[in-house]
């Protein structure tokens, strides 16, 4: 008896794939750079060349999604941490390249550094539902030309999780090859484990920015698998319409996606979204609210609809700090994703709608996660949890709390014991200092952070990651 939700009924999720084949085919989509429009126009769409649009066909969809894998694994350095898609149950990832760090000594509000997403990776590393790293903040102290190369090493070294992060221009794709090799062992090795992959998001409305494709077409030369996750917003760069801005974002992964396969057939690529909406009140993004969460689930239906690996924006939240409004919004934000079973939510450590980091609240995340997962995975109505022959013996009036049933479950996972609420008395929990979950994570922040770097990387391959960083710095400027 698990928990499931059904955004879309069958005939609906029809409904979204035609309205995005008709936006593909008679709106069109905007392609920057060098080599996405002499693929599309090979492989059969109508281009116009000094739009740069392409007019895509259903039967160049139809063939992108045939050739695209419908199972695989992404690897990580710690093969405890592989992650098959699609995933058995929902896991979670965390929140990426936001601009600012709530300083976990001062509490100062800056932007964010590199040492701030070796910090939180150290800190994810012992998030267990927490399965896929990718650099929270950016490294503004790294140079712009670089920076990338500086926030996908820095995450290598400080996480043995799988690894995700973007590229900006095709200049960058020889420096993070080079580094991604050294950390896998070899070219084949990068090819085979999967340990890393991209992250892409198309420029809404119908609109690929052209470096960043150039770049990711190159690298799959390599293989490295891509996230697909499109970002419109209701009312701004979608419509104000939640079945059309689902239509929209859906049509923007359906062009990267025959992109990436006319490019590279059998390229390994993941469904997603992270959609959200205008305030219409002030004309502010807003991310952590009820209308993300309907259209984050509804297209992992879409990706289930074209049998891919699905994963979802979540956990997700607008408030300013970290509070009682930041666990509000991010429940609401993952539960219905997580309905529809997600294989990997996105979100952890962040709020003012992912923008600014704070390393306590990427356990305060991973708590609210065990609590959904234990909320979705239902009643167990097992016969072995049928205990009526207790019921019985007990009888009216009795007490369960010494039988061996009640024994056994104190240490089952039937019942969920958290790691950082106090369900301790009201005169214990004074006796304790008032421990509210925040406190309680702040304690586990600093505990990690003092002990050992886990799974860390040998020196000679450290090494030669600051030194492609050095030339990159230099040669790329």
């Amino acid at each position: 008896m698990h928990l499931q939700a059904q955004i879309l009924n069958e005939e609906e999720q029809a409904r979204v794939h035609q309205q995005s084949l008709r936006i593909l085919a008679e709106v069109g989509v905007r392609f920057h750079g060098a080599k996405a429009l002499p693929l599309l126009k090979a492989g059969g769409a109508k281009i116009d060349e000094q739009a740069g649009i392409a007019y895509v066909p259903a039967e160049l969809v139809e063939h992108a999604l045939q050739t695209t894998p419908k199972t695989f694994t992404l690897g990580a350095r710690n093969p405890a941490y592989n992650i098959p898609l699609p995933a058995s149950s929902s896991r979670y990832a965390m929140d990426g390249t936001g601009s600012f760090m709530s300083d976990f000594q001062t509490g100062e509000r800056r932007y964010g550094v590199a040492r701030d997403i070796a910090a939180a990776m150290r800190v994810f590393q012992a998030a267990d539902l927490g399965v896929l790293a990718w650099p929270p903040v950016c490294a503004s102290d790294a140079p712009a030309h670089s920076r990338p190369l500086h926030e996908f090493f820095t995450m290598i070294q400080y996480t043995s999780k799988h690894a995700q992060h973007e590229l900006h221009t095709v200049q960058q794709v020889p420096y993070l090859v080079e580094g991604l090799e050294a950390v896998a062992g070899s070219a084949d090795a990068l090819r085979q484990n999967n340990w890393f992959s991209l992250i892409y998001c198309p420029v809404a409305p119908l609109t690929h920015d052209g470096e960043m494709l150039d770049a990711y077409l190159e690298l799959g030369e390599v293989g490295l698998p891509v996230m697909i996750m499109p970002m419109p917003v209701n009312g701004t760069t979608g419509p104000a319409s939640l079945f059309s801005n689902i239509a929209l974002a859906n049509a923007e992964t359906l062009s990267a996606i025959v992109v990436f396969q006319l490019a590279h057939p059998g390229r390994p690529l993941i469904y997603s979204s992270a959609t959200g909406n205008i305030d219409f009140r002030t004309g502010a993004y807003l991310a952590g609210t009820a209308e993300m969460g309907l259209q984050s689930a509804a297209l992992v239906q879409m990706g289930r609809f074209y049998h891919l690996p699905a994963t979802s924006a979540g956990m997700v939240s607008d408030a300013k700090e970290i509070g009682a409004e930041a666990v509000i919004e991010k429940m609401l934000t993952t539960l219905p994703g997580l309905l529809v079973g997600s294989d990997i939510i996105v979100g952890y450590g962040e709020v003012e709608s992912d923008q600014t980091l704070y390393l306590e609240q990427i356990l305060v995340d991973n708590e609210i996660a065990h609590l959904l997962e234990r909320l979705v995975q239902g009643v167990d109505v097992s016969p072995q949890r049928d205990l009526f022959a207790e019921i019985a013996a007990i009888g009216p009036g009795g007490h369960f709390l010494k039988t061996k049933s009640t024994h056994a479950a104190s240490r089952s996972r039937e019942f969920y014991k958290p790691n950082y609420l106090c369900r301790a008395s009201y005169e214990n929990w004074l006796e304790l200092g008032k421990p509210s979950l925040y406190s309680q994570a702040r304690k586990k922040v600093e505990e990690i952070l003092a002990g050992p770097l886990v799974d860390p990387l040998p020196a000679e391959v450290v090494g030669k990651l600051q030194d492609i960083l050095q030339r990159a710095d230099r040669e790329l400027q």
